[in-house]
Protein backbone atom coordinates (compact mmCIF):
# COMPACT_ATOMS: atom_id res chain seq x y z
CA UNK A 1 0.00 0.00 0.00
CA UNK A 2 1.27 3.03 -0.83
CA UNK A 3 -0.97 5.75 0.65
CA UNK A 4 -0.17 9.14 -0.54
CA UNK A 5 -2.57 11.84 0.44
CA UNK A 6 -2.83 13.22 4.05
CA UNK A 7 -6.67 12.79 5.19
CA UNK A 8 -8.47 15.66 6.59
CA UNK A 9 -10.14 13.68 9.66
CA UNK A 10 -9.01 10.85 11.95
CA UNK A 11 -11.69 8.75 13.36
CA UNK A 12 -12.32 7.19 16.47
CA UNK A 13 -14.84 4.30 17.38
CA UNK A 14 -15.26 3.14 21.22
CA UNK A 15 -17.52 0.39 22.54
CA UNK A 16 -19.25 2.22 25.39
CA UNK A 17 -21.58 -0.37 26.44
CA UNK A 18 -24.32 -3.69 25.16
CA UNK A 19 -28.22 -3.42 24.27
CA UNK A 20 -28.60 -6.26 26.44
CA UNK A 21 -26.84 -7.67 29.37
CA UNK A 22 -23.05 -7.40 30.21
CA UNK A 23 -20.93 -9.38 28.04
CA UNK A 24 -20.88 -10.65 24.19
CA UNK A 25 -20.34 -14.67 24.24
CA UNK A 26 -22.85 -16.18 22.54
CA UNK A 27 -24.28 -12.38 21.51
CA UNK A 28 -21.56 -10.63 19.47
CA UNK A 29 -20.07 -12.59 16.85
CA UNK A 30 -16.86 -10.07 16.78
CA UNK A 31 -16.27 -10.35 20.47
CA UNK A 32 -16.33 -6.35 21.26
CA UNK A 33 -15.57 -5.92 25.07
CA UNK A 34 -16.67 -2.24 27.00
CA UNK A 35 -13.91 0.15 26.30
CA UNK A 36 -12.54 -1.37 22.73
CA UNK A 37 -11.05 1.34 20.68
CA UNK A 38 -10.97 1.59 16.66
CA UNK A 39 -9.06 4.05 15.10
CA UNK A 40 -8.74 5.04 11.10
CA UNK A 41 -8.75 8.00 8.67
CA UNK A 42 -10.04 6.23 5.24
CA UNK A 43 -9.66 2.82 5.58
CA UNK A 44 -11.91 0.81 7.99
CA UNK A 45 -11.23 1.35 11.59
CA UNK A 46 -8.82 -1.55 13.53
CA UNK A 47 -7.90 -1.46 16.76
CA UNK A 48 -4.28 -1.92 18.81
CA UNK A 49 -4.00 -5.79 18.23
CA UNK A 50 -5.01 -5.36 14.38
CA UNK A 51 -8.42 -6.40 14.23
CA UNK A 52 -10.76 -4.83 12.73
CA UNK A 53 -13.82 -3.19 13.28
CA UNK A 54 -17.20 -5.59 12.42
CA UNK A 55 -18.54 -5.05 8.64
CA UNK A 56 -21.87 -4.90 9.45
CA UNK A 57 -21.19 -1.78 11.91
CA UNK A 58 -18.82 -0.48 8.99
CA UNK A 59 -21.34 -0.46 6.66
CA UNK A 60 -23.39 2.42 9.04
CA UNK A 61 -20.17 4.18 9.42
CA UNK A 62 -19.23 4.68 6.42
CA UNK A 63 -21.84 7.29 5.23
CA UNK A 64 -21.61 8.82 8.73
CA UNK A 65 -17.68 9.46 8.38
CA UNK A 66 -18.87 10.63 4.40
CA UNK A 67 -21.13 13.17 6.02
CA UNK A 68 -18.01 14.41 7.78
CA UNK A 69 -15.52 14.63 5.27
CA UNK A 70 -18.38 16.22 2.81
CA UNK A 71 -18.65 19.19 6.05
CA UNK A 72 -21.37 17.95 7.52
CA UNK A 73 -22.89 18.00 11.07
CA UNK A 74 -23.89 14.78 13.00
CA UNK A 75 -26.28 16.53 14.86
CA UNK A 76 -27.98 16.76 12.20
CA UNK A 77 -28.28 13.00 11.83
CA UNK A 78 -28.56 12.22 15.88
CA UNK A 79 -25.35 13.27 16.90
CA UNK A 80 -24.40 14.32 20.77
CA UNK A 81 -22.36 16.97 18.52
CA UNK A 82 -20.80 18.15 15.16
CA UNK A 83 -17.83 15.40 15.23
CA UNK A 84 -19.76 12.61 17.74
CA UNK A 85 -22.48 10.27 17.38
CA UNK A 86 -23.61 7.24 19.37
CA UNK A 87 -25.23 4.21 17.37
CA UNK A 88 -25.96 0.73 17.91
CA UNK A 89 -24.95 -2.12 15.58
CA UNK A 90 -27.32 -3.41 12.68
CA UNK A 91 -27.61 -6.41 15.05
CA UNK A 92 -28.86 -4.69 17.91
CA UNK A 93 -26.13 -5.89 20.68
CA UNK A 94 -23.13 -3.24 20.80
CA UNK A 95 -23.43 0.32 21.64
CA UNK A 96 -20.31 2.42 19.78
CA UNK A 97 -19.64 6.00 19.72
CA UNK A 98 -18.01 7.55 16.95
CA UNK A 99 -15.61 10.40 17.36
CA UNK A 100 -14.24 12.79 14.25
CA UNK A 101 -10.94 14.82 14.99
CA UNK A 102 -10.47 17.21 12.04
CA UNK A 103 -6.54 17.06 12.04
CA UNK A 104 -6.09 20.08 9.48
CA UNK A 105 -5.34 18.62 5.95
CA UNK A 106 -6.87 19.82 2.70
CA UNK A 107 -10.35 18.47 1.39
CA UNK A 108 -9.81 15.38 -1.27
CA UNK A 109 -11.87 16.97 -3.61
CA UNK A 110 -11.67 20.88 -2.87
CA UNK A 111 -7.94 20.57 -2.66
CA UNK A 112 -7.47 18.88 -6.46
CA UNK A 113 -5.91 16.09 -5.16
CA UNK A 114 -8.40 13.48 -7.34
CA UNK A 115 -7.64 13.46 -11.21
CA UNK A 116 -9.04 10.99 -13.60
CA UNK A 117 -6.43 8.15 -14.28
CA UNK A 118 -6.93 8.36 -17.94
CA UNK A 119 -8.14 11.10 -20.22
CA UNK A 120 -12.06 10.85 -19.99
CA UNK A 121 -12.49 14.32 -18.26
CA UNK A 122 -13.85 16.88 -20.54
CA UNK A 123 -10.99 19.89 -19.66
CA UNK A 124 -8.14 17.11 -20.63
CA UNK A 125 -10.18 16.43 -23.92
CA UNK A 126 -10.19 20.09 -24.57
CA UNK A 127 -6.81 20.45 -23.63
CA UNK A 128 -5.44 17.65 -26.23
CA UNK A 129 -7.18 19.84 -29.28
Amino acid sequence: MKKWYEEEYEFDVEVTGFLHGDHTERYCRNGEEIGDKYTCTYGCPVNQEGYGICSKTMMMLYPLMEAVRSGGDLENLGGDSKYTKTLVCPDGCVIFKLTAKPLGNENFHKGGFWEYPDATSKDEETARE
